[in-house]
């Protein structure tokens, strides 16, 4: 059953065409993530579907209902999130938990903050006022907010996004516990590494849906085999590589190469000569999983997936 529905929807902002016609369907208790560089079109089509921004064609639908028309009903049934920190720093943690109760018109919240407070481990910090919590527990606070009155379909918008490692842990070891009570989540994030624990993923770039699938069936689209190469001078590596075509893709991480070759020993020997006519020698390679990192460079190259494209993964 479809929770979520896009269909045909785009959005411009004067001549800057932010969502170009995207199509997506989320169903009941998926956690879908939605990546992309910044803008991308991420925040603008979340806040289409939270009704905050009216799209310019197209439909779409939240719990059934259609946020044109039955805007107050759709929004009755879902929370959002904001990239940023929407509280009120002078209040408490219990004060603004009871603000947002009080909007949401939720008029018995005391044992629900009660539960909120011990899902997000924050009871020890209930007196503390908003502007005195670190970056984590901020976010932490914004999602008990969310939640007060019991939404059906949570929309976060980059939720984890300048937040310290501990801190990203611990609100995903939570949105991984809203999941089994059957809540559907749809996010944005820049991480990729993030993307991977979603049930799916829809890659966007300059306002469109590249492909959206498993991450297993997204890797799947890397065709050839994945090589990581580690040499003394990348730069020169990278672009000598670019330039001369001996491997299908060449993608810099860090102070490491990845290569696509169609066949890895016959390939890594061709990478290897011209690497060694320009003095550049491979110190170390390995063959590699493909990540959704690598996936995306290389659809940014590619364009869309087709839906034949899709329904040969795999075979």
């Amino acid at each position: 059953m479809s929770v979520i529905r896009l269909t045909s929807v785009s959005k411009s902002f004067g001549s800057l065409r932010a969502v170009d016609d995207i199509s997506l369907e989320v169903n009941k208790g998926e956690m879908v993530a939605l990546v992309g560089a910044d803008g991308a079109g991420k925040t603008t089509t979340i806040r289409m579907l939270c009704g905050i921004v009216a799209a310019d064609s197209g439909d779409i639908s939240v719990c059934g209902y259609d946020i044109r028309k039955q805007g107050s009903e759709a929004k009755n049934r879902i929370g959002y999130l904001s990239q940023r920190f929407s509280l009120y720093p002078d209040l408490t943690i219990d004060e603004n938990i009871e603000f947002f109760a009080e909007i949401h018109q939720v008029a018995e919240f005391r044992e629900r903050r009660e539960q909120l407070l011990e899902f997000t481990r924050l009871t020890p910090f209930r007196s503390r006022f908003a502007e005195n919590l670190s970056g984590g527990m901020k976010q932490k606070l914004a999602l008990a907010c969310t939640l007060i009155h019991t939404p059906e379909v949570i929309f976060l918008d980059e939720p984890t996004a300048g937040v310290d490692p501990v801190s990203r842990r611990d609100f995903w070891k939570i949105l991984s516990s809203l999941l089994k009570t059957g809540i559907t989540i749809f996010m944005t994030t820049p991480y990729l590494d993030e993307a991977e624990r979603c049930s799916r993923v829809a890659m966007m770039n300059e306002g469109r849906i590249l492909v959206a699938d498993t991450p297993q069936n997204l890797k799947a689209l890397m065709k050839g085999v994945l090589i990581e190469l580690v040499c003394p001078d990348i730069r020169s590596a990278f672009a000598l590589l670019k330039a001369e075509g001996v491997c299908k893709e060449v993608q810099a991480f860090g102070d490491r190469l990845n290569i696509v070759v169609e066949n890895e020993t016959k390939g890594l020997k061709k990478v290897r000569d011209l690497l060694k006519v320009n003095s550049i020698i491979v110190s170390d390679h390995r063959v590699i999983t493909p990540s959704l990192e690598n996936v995306f460079i290389s659809l940014l190259s590619e364009g869309p997936v087709t839906k034949e494209q899709m329904e040969g993964v795999g075979k």
